[in-house]
């Protein structure tokens, strides 16, 4: 059962989700439902360009509230535990170049 479907429409949203300082990888999702730490969820996601979707078991890591600091959205950070390696791939390929931007994301 998917517990959560992203769809990242542009390399932006795919920036901004992306956790690269959680190893091996891992994605903010953005979502008003209560989650809470270690939380393991199933993810389906979309990238930008793409029609099909990719799925991982994850483990909530990192939640940001309703109304955090920094204008951030309210969502969980998502530890990628199936496959990281093949999924952090397929994101760091479509992000090459955005990856050294100093551009906010929606964690830190």
């Amino acid at each position: 059962m998917i517990d959560l479907v992203v769809n990242f429409d542009t390399l932006h949203q795919l920036y901004r989700a992306y956790m690269p300082f959680i190893k091996p990888a891992g994605l903010f999702v953005a979502t008003t439902e209560s989650h809470y730490l270690g939380q393991e969820l199933t993810i389906a996601y979309q990238l930008p360009g793409s029609t099909s979707k990719h799925q991982f078991e994850g483990v909530v890591v990192w939640i940001n509230p309703l109304g955090a600091s920094g204008g951030r959205p309210a969502g969980i950070g998502v530890k990628i535990l199936t496959d990281p390696d093949t999924h952090k791939h397929h994101i760091e390929n479509l992000l090459s170049r955005e990856l050294a931007s100093g551009d906010l994301t929606c964690t830190m």
